[in-house]
């Protein structure tokens, strides 16, 4: 996962996937030669590259603001699209393409045939397996797809078959709005978890104690630092 701290690295569900050694943090100068679950992506995530994603593995990109981070720079071989999905996070419920990591990951895997790895990543977090309920059918008939533009037809005719958009629901009071799709304060407890550390990407994290009514990390060391940020800024000088 390229980190660029975006969001509350407590709540980051790519945060705690790296606590639970179930994926590692890139550097942004680090070149990666599998699939890359990107924006800047030509291409949707098919059974084809499920050979790449066996040998080379499969990355995300943690962003909220899509301005702020330099793709440009981001060295990768195989950069991917998702189909339309919904999230299921408790920040972004039911809100099109506001996908958290841990959903982008699974998406991909589930569309590749990693159904077990799929379920796996999930079940870390309370809610994670509604992700598949909300997308099941889609997911299905995308994971029935030989390539891209297989999926995309798929894709295509879902949505004229449900004819429907869900709507972004109403933000409710007191909950902030993040494009990252952070976990919710009372969605998951961390008490099992290895120590957080500093974001690698981020040179200015902000090491201010977090408000009263955040998510409690009791035994979590400090943060480290973002590098990926760190040189972003010693280039611009």
């Amino acid at each position: 996962m390229w980190d660029f701290g975006q969001c509350d690295a407590k709540r980051c569900t790519g945060r705690k996937l790296a606590r639970l050694n179930m994926l590692k943090e890139l550097r942004v100068t680090y070149g990666f030669g599998g699939v890359v679950s990107s924006p800047v992506g030509t291409q949707c995530v098919s059974r084809e590259d499920y050979e790449l994603i066996q040998k080379k593995g499969l990355a995300v990109v943690d962003w909220a603001r899509m301005s702020d981070v330099p793709f440009v720079k981001l060295r990768c071989t195989a950069p991917r699209l998702l189909p339309w999905l919904v999230a299921a996070n408790p920040v972004n419920y039911e809100r099109p393409s506001q996908l958290s990591c841990v959903e982008v990951l699974s998406a991909a895997l589930f569309i590749c045939g990693e159904k077990e790895t799929t379920d796996l990543i999930l079940s870390k977090f309370k809610w994670g397996h509604a992700f598949l309920s909300l997308n099941m059918e889609l997911l299905k008939a995308c994971s029935e797809c030989d390539n891209s533009a297989d999926i995309i037809s798929a894709q295509n005719a879902w949505l004229v078959q449900t004819s429907r958009v869900p709507e972004a629901p109403t933000k409710k009071e007191g909950k902030q709005s993040n494009d990252e799709g952070e976990e919710d304060e009372d969605s998951d407890s961390d008490d099992d978890l290895p120590p957080l550390e500093r974001n690698i990407n981020h040179l200015n994290f902000n090491d201010e104690s977090e408000d009263e009514e955040s998510t409690t990390d009791d035994d979590l060391p400090p943060l480290t630092r973002n590098v990926n940020h760190m040189n972003l800024e010693e280039e611009g000088k």
